[in-house]
């Protein structure tokens, strides 16, 4: 590791030229956030829409101004940038109805669900949407192989929280950086959900918040109630969706999906020009009544997409697939898990998919959530995690086989995969220490990659872990997915939710072995998001499984500038190769995707 002790100073945002290098440093037309107890946001002038010219282009205007609200009614209110519709006498009502549940029966008390706290720095919401422009490229060149779109999903309220938020509760936002033949242009913009188009129409939020808005009894009644109110008028219809979509992406049967598990898919598409399109929700002709992970799986080689839903009441847990095609197959309920459990993510190998039950889930004692009140998603500490395998093509459960693993609590899978023979499994996930501040107090959570082996003939488990940092959204070479595969890119914690680097993680070195085998931290002040690899030539089988491109956005706190990085995955400092300075800011957000030009050729 002695090339990683001596580039330490190095491996910062813009460690192949100077900290102070004047075309990554200089001041940005874009303001500054300010760093005060309040949530923060900026407003932008209108922006002409590239539909009503003939360049698709065209380069924003400057930010206006700032505006920091420390007064704590106006920093709840609604965007200025956004004029609200009339609102009608029912929704007057509602509204005042809701400020006096929000101001004396749940106010937001806990900092995990103060939006003053929750929205601060670059977790604002940007407050309008941006139409393809123009990017700049200030270093280097982007590579042929990112001739496509890298597209990252994260959440942006629609309307600034007037009560409890949490950081899963904002309407999701696509933000796309489209690129070809080295040039590219940036849009985001807003998942036109069902929940998104009833509440523009209204002016002003209607649907519950289901992260912050049941905290307690009372509140759960309070809301409850007025939420069955707005039903019984009118106001929306839950049975057309209440989902965000604002967690991941998946591309698969040629369709881009912009994910929530708490709903249906919603098709997205990407246009020619750059811009982003809200198709609808899609239910793959009928046959996905109900909602689905943000996490499927599409094997490389079949073209298969597997994927789950789980919820409240049993079957906790659903298993089911897509044919390379994309028709949806047959439900395989799991009765088999035996309580509600918080099951973000799965992994699959070549013939299995592995589920992980952890001690996150609904609390199922009702007396607990009388007396304590708080968020009806908690943890479990008296109950044993468990890893889930079953064949991947079984028709029901009767071959689900649970193993218990204690303390091993994952909310993503990195990558797994079968030995012997098919005897035994392999899977690489972030396992969480401290899963009770997971909702809480993220800033808390340390996330110790794990290498876990299952025996499925003798039932033994065995652990060891990867790297001792904090470390979660962790992504490898997408057609190593499923297959053994030696490299692992992970988000560094400074903590969670910020993200201040990214490592290199070779998962093939011995056990007692420290895995790093480069990074690249982003420099002070600088955030940046989940990585995703680009192989250099997809089309290549005999491709070394690290020939590629490791690409994000990255924040700069102190200028306010956003940028997109592209950093060379073989590299030992994980070297920047090109650098794009963004035409606004891009806030903090969840899971990205990268789809190539002749995929979005494809699209439906």
């Amino acid at each position: 590791m002695d090339s990683l002790s001596s580039s330490s100073s190095s491996s910062s945002f813009i460690s192949t030229f100077s900290l102070h290098h004047s075309s990554l440093r200089r001041p940005s037309s874009s303001p500054r956030l300010l760093r005060i107890n309040s949530a923060v946001v900026e407003e932008r002038s209108p922006i002409t829409n590239p539909s009503d010219s003939n360049d698709h282009r065209r380069t924003s205007s400057k930010p206006k101004t700032l505006h920091n609200r420390t007064n704590l009614h106006t920093s709840l209110s609604s965007s200025p940038a956004k004029p609200r519709p009339q609102m009608n006498l029912a929704t007057s009502l509602f509204t005042t109805v809701e400020d006096v549940i929000n101001t004396f029966i749940d106010p937001p008390s806990r900092p995990s669900v103060d939006p003053k706290h929750v929205l601060s720095d670059n977790f604002a919401p940007v407050l309008d949407e941006l139409p393809p422009t123009d990017c700049e490229i200030i270093h280097g060149s982007l590579p042929p192989s990112l001739n496509g779109a890298y597209i990252r999903n994260g959440p942006n309220p629609q309307f600034l929280p007037r009560g409890p938020y949490h950081l899963f509760d904002g309407d999701g936002m696509l933000h796309a950086i489209r690129i070809n033949d080295g040039k590219a242009t940036l849009c985001s913009r807003y998942v036109k959900t069902y929940k998104y188009n009833v509440e523009k129409q209204t002016g002003a939020p209607v649907m519950p918040n289901v992260f912050s808005g049941f905290n307690g009894v009372t509140a759960s009644v309070a809301r409850g109630a007025l939420s069955a109110v707005r039903v019984l008028t009118g106001q929306f219809n839950p049975v057309n969706g209440i989902g965000l979509a604002n967690t991941s992406l998946a591309f698969f049967s040629n369709r881009l999906f912009a994910l929530g598990e708490s709903d249906l898919p919603y098709t997205v598409r990407l246009t020619e020009s750059g811009d982003i399109e809200t198709i609808g929700r899609h239910d793959f002709d009928g046959k996905l009544a109900m909602s689905m992970t943000a996490h499927p799986k599409t094997d490389p080689i079949t073209g298969e997409t597997f994927a789950f839903r789980y919820g409240p009441v049993p079957p906790f847990l659903t298993y089911f697939r897509f044919d390379s095609a994309g028709r949806k197959q047959r439900d395989v309920p799991i009765f088999s898990m035996t309580s509600p459990s918080f099951l973000h993510d799965f992994a699959i190998t070549k013939r299995n998919a592995i589920f992980a039950e952890i001690q996150l889930g609904m609390r199922t004692n009702p007396m607990d959530f009388v007396l304590e009140g708080g968020s009806p998603v908690g943890a479990d500490n008296g109950k044993t995690p468990r890893l889930g395998v079953i064949p991947k093509y079984a028709g029901d459960e009767s071959e689900m086989k649970w193993f218990e693993v204690p303390g091993f609590n994952i909310i993503h899978a990195i990558n797994a995969w079968d030995e012997d023979d098919g005897n035994a499994v392999v899977l690489i996930a972030p396992n969480i220490m401290s899963i009770e501040h997971t909702l809480e107090r993220m800033d808390l959570v340390h996330a110790l990659v794990e290498k876990v082996r299952i025996d499925l003939v003798t039932g033994i488990v065995s652990r060891h872990p990867i790297s001792a940092r904090n470390l979660d959204f962790a992504v490898i070479n997408p057609a190593f997915l499923g297959r053994r595969s030696r490299f692992v890119y992970a988000a560094i914690g400074d903590p969670m939710p910020k993200i201040s680097g990214v490592v290199k993680l070779d998962v093939s070195k011995g056990d007692r072995d420290d895995c790093t085998v480069a990074r690249r931290m982003y420099g002070p002040g600088c955030y940046g998001g989940e990585p995703f690899f680009v192989a250099r030539d997809p089309s290549d089988p005999e491709a070394e499984e690290d020939d590629g491109y490791v690409v994000t956005y990255v924040h700069d706190e102190v200028t306010g500038e956003s940028k997109f990085l592209v950093m060379d995955a073989k590299s030992p400092e994980l070297e920047i190769v090109a650098a794009v300075r963004l035409p606004r800011r891009v806030p903090y957000g969840f899971h990205g995707l990268f789809v190539k030009e002749s995929d979005l050729n494809k699209q439906l």
